[in-house]
């Protein structure tokens, strides 16, 4: 059941209109979400929020309230096409994140931030065959170009 004390509808307590989890689409249904906007393949393209959602969640150490800001759907445009380029530009992204700045080896996971380097450098035990990924650059971005060329077919 929404509560009410989320609910301003004019802004004056919260500085935007303010409305209840799940109660916004009944009181507006020009408004979503950048979640729900890409489900429609949307995008907020720069515009300020139009309101926003409140809701209590007992997520995280004690009671918290979330928040959750919602855009015009009318004001919105379609999300940009992925290119070959943006393709090529997320794979490297996600490369450097599975190459371990220590040993210089791919993994299949991404290194956690935590330590800095992959877990084999950090406590000096030999990877296992199931953890690490392509070795060779131009053999990694074929893989992702030829993903690509299957997926944009």
């Amino acid at each position: 059941m929404p509560h009410a004390r989320y609910l301003d509808p004019t802004g004056e307590k919260y500085g935007l209109p303010t409305y209840p989890w799940g109660a916004a689409w009944v009181l507006d249904d020009d408004l979503a979400t950048r979640k729900q906007l890409a489900a429609m393949g949307l995008r907020p393209a720069g515009q300020e929020p139009a309101a926003q959602l409140m809701w209590g969640s007992r997520r995280g150490k004690g009671r918290r309230v979330r928040t959750a800001l919602l855009y015009r759907i009318s004001l919105s445009k379609p999300k940009l096409p992925m290119t070959r380029a943006r393709a090529r530009s997320l794979a490297a992204a996600m490369r450097a994140r599975h190459t371990c700045p220590s040993c210089h080896l791919v993994f299949m996971y991404c290194i956690p931030t935590s330590l800095g380097q992959c877990p084999n450098c950090e406590y000096d035990t030999v990877p296992e065959d199931w953890e690490l990924g392509y070795q060779d650059a131009d053999a990694y971005f074929a893989a992702v170009d030829s993903a690509w060329l299957e997926n944009a077919a």
